[in-house]
């Protein structure tokens, strides 16, 4: 998800920018810790939609990321395709794994095409 292209004086983008540079130097505790205050924070669905798919990040079991993945994209869903229409790629990909991971690879396909089709749109629409 293009954290950059986000409105930086959101709380909730604030922790989750914060949670990424805390991976980038490896402390993964805190950004798991920040993902979760971004969560707690959010306040709407567009900041669920933010704060859940980086708290699927960062869990274990395959089940629980398939939860997160699946929450962030109803969530996105919900906000309205202009706002998160960027998101969507990353969202249907995370869900493609989540499925892959469980072995449903029916599912998995399923959403990684969506995710193709749209990268592919943006592309075009770019390139105009």
């Amino acid at each position: 998800m293009p954290l950059s292209s986000l409105n930086v004086e959101n709380p909730v983008v604030r922790l989750c920018i914060q949670g990424t540079q805390a991976e980038f130097t490896r402390d993964l505790e805190k950004a798991k810790q920040l993902y979760r205050e971004a969560w707690d924070l959010a306040q709407d669905d567009f900041e669920a939609c933010v704060a859940a798919h980086y708290v699927a990040r960062f869990q274990e079991n395959p089940q629980d990321r398939l939860r997160w993945n699946t929450i962030a994209l109803k969530k996105g869903q919900a906000v309205g395709v202009e706002r998160v229409q960027s998101f969507f790629p990353s969202l249907y990909l995370n869900m493609g794994q989540s499925y892959e991971l469980l072995g449903n690879l029916a599912n998995a396909k399923r959403y990684y095409d969506l995710a193709a089709d749209l990268v592919i749109i943006h592309r075009n629409t770019n390139a105009k």
